[in-house]
């Protein structure tokens, strides 16, 4: 007996019972190299998720449910700033999956929150309108914030003063104030969003913003700009001449 006949060949895989990793593993190899050799458009926003989704779900073909997310929700900004939980009870995901877009999202804020630290705001005035418009142009409600700043224009506290329409129920001028002079601020820029996408004032916007610039007049605090962010961009009121 020879010793071929000992040591058969094993018989092929049928096609239909091949793993489904190493059937989508070409496609895989194909996304990552243009992820790691192209620019940041090298994927389409399908394809971003899609990545992402890869990894927690390594062994299925996930780019159908990564095209029904961007049909679902508009946008690929809009997918990552989804409620996780949202996310995870939707078909094909789960909590694993909602935790990979999610991580994202986490990791976007806090590297522009790092680079608005970093340096002075007001010199730096692009990095805080990427930081407040990744963090705030998608939120589904008004949520208004106090920036406060030392004498050096560094940023000493974000102040998340609460979620609802800006009025005097909302904001308390004086309350303002004091809070900049407890913590020894020299000066701060108020925030605020708008759902609806655009981020042209009311007129709620400025006369809050007078008394509160007003108030700090004669307590020794600057009131920097406004700013307000929306979809479609953001508005300054310091820019428009309203302070």
């Amino acid at each position: 007996m020879g010793s071929s006949e000992l040591f058969e060949a094993p018989e092929p895989v049928p096609e239909r019972q091949k793993d489904p990793a190493l059937d989508t593993s070409g496609h895989r190899a194909r996304l990552r190299k243009r992820l790691l050799e192209g620019g940041i458009d090298a994927l389409g926003d399908h394809e971003v998720i899609e990545y992402l989704l890869m990894t927690a779900i390594p062994r299925r073909d996930v780019k159908p449910l990564a095209r029904s997310l961007i049909q679902r929700y508009g946008s690929l900004a809009a997918v990552l700033n989804t409620d996780p939980q949202t996310l995870a009870m939707l078909p094909g995901m789960g909590e694993s999956s909602a935790a990979a877009l999610r991580i994202v999202a986490v990791a976007t804020r806090r590297l522009a929150r790092q680079l608005v630290r970093e340096q002075p705001v007001v010199g730096s005035w692009q990095a805080l309108i990427d930081y407040l418009t990744i963090d705030m142009a998608h939120l589904t409600k008004e949520r208004v914030r106090i920036l406060y700043l030392n004498t050096r224009n560094m940023l000493i506290l974000d102040d998340h003063l609460g979620d609802g329409s800006l009025d005097e129920a909302a904001i308390h001028p004086r309350e303002v104030i004091h809070k900049a002079m407890n913590i020894g601020a020299a000066a701060l820029i108020i925030v605020h969003n708008h759902p609806s996408g655009s981020p042209e004032p009311s007129r709620a916007d400025i006369q809050i913003t007078h008394r509160i610039a007003e108030a700090g007049r004669l307590l020794g605090v600057t009131v920097h700009d406004h700013v307000i962010i929306g979809r479609e961009g953001h508005v300054s009121l310091k820019a428009k001449g309203l302070i």
